[in-house]
């Protein structure tokens, strides 16, 4: 009688440890699905895909603080692009002039005051004078913020009977605004200022 007891007793203890190893087992089997699901779901939301010409294309999406230096880059090379290239046209010159003021403060709006005051677009209009801007250098200071910049770069300015190349350098600060459709980087200009705008070389037109 006592040995049937303790062999149901053994068995029980048996069947009982097989249950909480088997019980273990589906738990860790459940929590190591849970986070390999996480994992993936993370994975899947970091990625975009952007259709270009019929074809989708897989891009990945990062930390801000991952891209600061090559959107601040862009930034600056975008304002002066806008600020500096023109035509002799009103509305060319309309249409960059707004599209560069939206990346930076008053600063930048004070030195476009000065060359309008000036006549400067006027000129560029009667005159037939075409300018464009070519980016040489573009120096970020990102260890310290707002991020301190200075912009080197080669103007091209076109009359009709001669061709003047001038030196441009600048300097300024960058700060975090909302991101829209008018600064696509969410960073705006700050304390922008000219240091040098002199001329480099005269060349006589055929």
């Amino acid at each position: 009688m006592f040995t049937k007891m303790k062999n149901i007793d053994t068995a029980f203890r048996q069947l009982r440890m097989f249950s909480l190893a088997f019980l273990s087992g589906c738990m860790l089997v459940t929590i190591l699905s849970l986070l390999k699901s996480y994992q993936l779901a993370s994975a899947s939301q970091q990625r975009i895909y952007i259709l270009a010409n019929g074809k989708a294309l897989e891009a990945f999406a990062a930390d801000r603080k991952d891209n600061v230096p090559v959107e601040a880059r862009d930034h600056v090379k975008m304002f002066h692009f806008y600020f500096f290239t023109m035509d002799p046209d009103d509305q060319v010159i309309k249409n960059h002039i707004s599209k560069a003021l939206y990346l930076a403060d008053g600063s930048a709006k004070q030195q476009y005051d000065n060359l309008k005051e000036n006549g400067f677009y006027t000129n560029l209009v009667s005159g037939n004078i075409s300018q464009e801007l070519e980016a040489d250098s573009i120096l970020i200071n990102t260890n310290v913020y707002p991020y301190y910049f200075r912009y080197t770069g080669t103007q091209r300015i076109t009359r009709p009977t001669s061709i003047v190349t001038r030196s441009l350098v600048t300097e300024g600060y960058l700060r975090n605004v909302s991101r829209s459709d008018n600064n696509s980087h969410g960073l705006l200009i700050e304390r922008w200022r000219i240091l040098e705008n002199s001329d480099l070389r005269v060349e006589d037109r055929p």
